[in-house]
């Protein structure tokens, strides 16, 4: 096997979880109105249900994938939690990364 294709088979492993968590529609929901927070402070629970017109366990469930994949974090004030995309994320850094990888050799596949 190629070297480049033992490297970007590796890649796609480690991304696994992160692509996982961004195929379904309804965690891109969720991600998408974290991101359209104008307010910069995250949203709760109630806001995302409200947003997305999901029940609050399932808003839980999917922020806990969302969490677990490293997407999203939360900051807690008094008994209250706030969801946030997280900054200068190095997962999504990677798959930034491992796309140009994948285009970089498609394009030398075209090439040859």
């Amino acid at each position: 096997m190629d070297k480049n294709i033992s490297a970007l088979k590796s890649d796609f492993q480690n991304l696994s979880g992160l692509l996982q968590a961004l195929g379904d529609e309804k965690r891109q929901e969720i991600i998408i109105q974290l991101l359209g927070d104008e307010s910069c402070s995250g949203l709760q629970v109630g806001e995302l249900t409200s947003a997305t017109g999901l029940s609050r366990p399932a808003v839980s469930h999917h922020l806990k994938i969302l969490r677990d994949a490293e997407l999203v974090d939360y900051r807690s004030e008094a008994r209250k939690n706030f969801y946030y995309v997280c900054p200068k994320n190095e997962k999504l850094t990677q798959l930034q990364n491992f796309i140009g990888d994948v285009i970089q050799y498609t394009d030398r596949m075209e090439e040859s």
